[in-house]
């Protein structure tokens, strides 16, 4: 009887957990398309939407003034900040499984920084590949990223042949802080292109527009669907290469698929809006600690949870001092560091006890 009520009860918490993550990305999306300089009301912004979607829906009453603000304006830049969120979230719960290590996501590991170096270079030499035109800065990111962290892997296993965690996370940051330094070289050599890589730098989606949508979501669709079919292979993992190989998980063509995929969402992401840190570190260990760490249920909610997080975050950019706005990266490093130093010193508490 043990048994059947046990499997009950999970079935719940996961019931509930979904349900939670869902309405907190809902709420998050209402809120951040209904405030701003100009205040849409929800009612308005439901009218407008749910008319988009289905136009028989009637909207004589609603201001034109606020259909252009939410379709133009707040609705592309909401999503964008979603889909960013979503992202880094998945590509950091997947390398902190992967590794074994809540401090690894994709900043500590390079690969953000590699695809920095190569949305920068893309920027600086006005980059554009024919027949890929504006899918040009998230393709040379990717591809960036996914050599960085290819080098990171490479020059670990020389220091050490059996690619201990702790190894790997500080060949890792030794490469950040190099690709920082040439980054910082190129903004040094920069004329007319400065404030645009600046601004770039410093992590934004504002006034994106539709067409950056565009750009991330197939890359978004691909890596997410890579990680959510190697879901089981990443539990096993988990416990260690040795464990995962004696229960028939391929683990070096495993790790490839995975670290190609967390490549690719994080290039995208950083292609489109920048280099924003914390989302992929903080957002993974506290959706663990909150449902737990098997990855088949932590990576579509940490999808989620990071989903409404940066919507939040740019939320709070946009209008802590409006009519100023702060780039997103600020806020959630001013979020994400103390948060995360929490997490670190409850970890360490509950162990000595």
């Amino acid at each position: 009887m043990r048994k059947p009520f046990i499997q009950k009860s999970l079935v719940n918490n996961r019931l509930f957990a979904y349900c939670s993550s869902i309405c907190f990305v809902l709420v998050s999306l209402l809120l951040g398309i209904s405030i701003g300089t100009v205040h849409v009301p929800i009612t308005s912004v439901l009218k407008i939407i749910g008319h988009e979607l289905f136009p028989f829906i009637q909207m004589e009453q609603v201001d034109p003034m606020f259909r252009n603000i939410v379709m133009n304006v707040r609705l592309p830049r909401v999503i964008l900040a979603s889909l960013v969120g979503a992202a880094l979230a998945i590509a950091g719960a997947a390398f902190q499984g992967l590794l074994r290590n809540p401090l690894a996501d994709p900043y500590t590991l390079g690969v953000s920084s590699g695809a920095s170096v190569g949305a920068v270079v893309t920027l600086f030499f006005q980059l554009s590949i024919p027949w890929v035109e504006s899918f040009t800065l998230p393709l040379l990111s990717i591809v960036s990223s996914f050599l960085t962290i290819l080098l990171v892997l490479s020059f670990a296993q020389r220091i050490e042949k059996s690619m201990k965690v702790e190894t790997i996370i500080l060949t890792g940051i030794i490469f950040s802080s190099f690709l920082g330094a040439f980054i910082s070289l190129m903004i040094a050599l920069t004329g007319d292109e400065l404030r645009q890589i600046i601004g770039w730098l410093l992590g934004s989606v504002s006034m994106r527009g539709w067409a950056y949508i565009q750009i991330i979501l197939p890359f978004l669709i691909i890596g997410s669907c890579i990680l959510l079919f190697n879901a089981k292979e990443l539990n096993a993992m988990s416990f260690g290469e040795d464990r995962a190989h004696h229960l028939g998980v391929d683990v070096q063509r495993r790790k490839l698929l995975i670290l190609t995929a967390g490549s690719i969402l994080t290039g995208a992401a950083v292609a489109v809006s920048g280099t924003i840190g914390f989302v992929g570190l903080v957002i993974p260990h506290l959706t663990r600690l909150l449902w737990g760490p098997d990855h088949k249920h932590l990576l579509p909610l940490s999808i989620m949870t990071g989903s409404g997080f940066l919507i939040l975050a740019d939320l709070l950019a946009r209008t802590i001092i409006s009519p100023t706005e702060l780039p997103i990266g600020v806020i959630t490093a001013l979020i994400g560091a103390p948060v995360f130093g929490f997490i670190l010193m409850r970890r360490r508490t509950e162990g000595s006890g």
